[in-house]
């Protein structure tokens, strides 16, 4: 996709979508940070399972990665309704993960465990999805940029998505944690490594 610093005009439409976006993750890190803070509250309501706050932590993490690269989008110089529809999907991605690690009420479950793994097929679809999302989308920050990330990111996105479809299919709860553990040390250690400057 052709792209050069964004003039004005440019700049202004990027700005038009921000706002959209920004609500979308706002309402994700909202969620997040609020399921975390009730944790804290009501320590005795709920069961706390480990891998399911490991997920938390891989979930906030990824939205805060999210927006950093977001400004990116600032770059492309045509807009349109496909492109734009494209990005307020991939946020979304990150709410419906949100609400699906803190719902509403457990009433139905035994605690955190007990629901996340009743519920690990569509958390580990979304996560899947999300994760294929992030390629289209940092392609479409430019081919540039995907080169810069080198092949270790579509290897490490693709090992993710493929651990996925096994944690939607398995209860496991040594291979759920390693994945959980392994997922949140990998962001970390990724966004060290690349997320250097905004340029």
């Amino acid at each position: 996709m052709t792209q050069s610093a964004a003039l004005p005009g440019n700049l202004d439409l990027y700005l038009h979508v921000r706002v959209l976006i920004a609500l979308i993750l706002g309402l994700s890190v909202t969620r997040l940070v609020s399921g975390i803070a009730a944790l804290v509250q009501h320590p005795g309501r709920y069961a706390i399972w480990p891998v399911h706050l490991g997920w938390v932590a891989w979930a906030l993490l990824n939205v805060v990665a999210f927006w950093w690269w977001e400004f990116r989008l600032s770059h492309i110089q045509h807009w349109t309704y496909g492109l734009y529809f494209f990005v307020c999907v991939y946020a979304s991605m990150y709410y419906f993960l949100s609400v699906l690690l803190f719902p509403q009420d457990l009433d139905e479950y035994k605690g955190y465990e007990d629901y996340f793994l009743s519920r690990r097929r569509w958390f580990f679809g979304f996560a899947a999805l999300t994760e294929a999302l992030d390629v289209v989308d940092t392609w479409i920050k430019g081919e540039a940029h995907l080169r810069s990330l080198g092949l270790e990111y579509l290897v490490a996105t693709s090992a993710f998505i493929l651990l996925s479809v096994v944690a939607a299919r398995t209860r496991n709860p040594k291979f759920h944690m390693l994945f959980a553990l392994s997922a949140v040390a990998y962001q970390i250690s990724f966004s060290i490594r690349h997320f250097g400057t905004l340029d």
